[in-house]
């Protein structure tokens, strides 16, 4: 019966995928190296191990969001679900590397966008945790069956660069936002309005209102303070 480990041994973005999209090199090894195993109906959770790294002072102001402010930090601080990917194992002997595709998301709705969008370097530390379905032969009883072991994992340190580099590929200066229908067309008719020719010059016209109105309310009341004064 195979006795399998896992080991990733890097990762890289895919430069030609309709989606972004990461390829983790996956060693699959077989505790008995002359034994055959025809194939791997392999599936993976990957998990981010938040706590097993340290965070600068601009990566917290970034991830308050997900975690809140850094003194509630031992409370709120996790691990998170990533992703699932699933990958067929070729047959081998010993040992055999396969790709792992990895899809990721750019929405900002996703926790795990949020959580790598805020990272500013250094790594991200990842468990992978591995099931499915294993098919070889054993002598004089022809093609068996065994489902790989719950707690067959592998551990592995993303660099932080790796997935930039992949958004910058498929995104480059691009980062995307998804609202509800109400909000946007109620977006899309102030953009109207105002012959505003793109989606940006909206937001930053109804950024800048509002900035103004904060200083126009400021200067309010430093007039009203003086005049208290006087």
């Amino acid at each position: 019966m195979p006795d399998l480990s896992f080991q990733v041994e890097g990762a890289a973005s895919v430069a030609y995928s309709a989606t972004p999209l990461l390829a983790f090199k996956l060693r699959v090894t077989n505790a008995d190296a002359q034994e055959v195993v025809r194939s791997v109906a392999l599936r993976c959770q990957i998990q981010i191990e938040a706590t097993q790294r340290k965070y600068g002072a601009q990566e917290q102001e970034r991830l308050l969001d997900l975690f809140g402010a850094p003194e509630r930090w031992s409370r709120t601080l996790r691990a998170m679900l990533w992703t699932h990917a699933n990958v067929n194992v070729p047959q081998f002997q010993d040992s055999v590397v396969v790709d792992l595709p990895v899809p990721c998301s750019f929405d900002f709705n996703v926790a795990a966008a949020k959580y790598f969008a805020g990272l500013d370097d250094g790594e991200v530390p990842l468990n992978l945790m591995f099931s499915g379905t294993i098919f070889y032969e054993l002598a004089g009883a022809g093609l068996q069956i065994e489902q790989v072991p719950w707690d067959c994992e592998a551990k592995y340190r993303l660099p932080v660069r790796v997935w930039k580099e992949m958004i910058d590929h498929y995104y480059p200066n691009i980062a995307w936002l998804c609202l509800r229908r109400d909000v946007f067309d109620k977006l899309s008719q102030y953009k109207m309005d105002r012959g505003i020719p793109t989606w940006e010059g909206a937001i930053e016209s109804l950024l800048n209102a509002e900035s103004e109105g904060r200083d126009a309310d400021s200067q309010a009341q430093v007039s009203a303070s003086s005049l208290s004064v006087s």
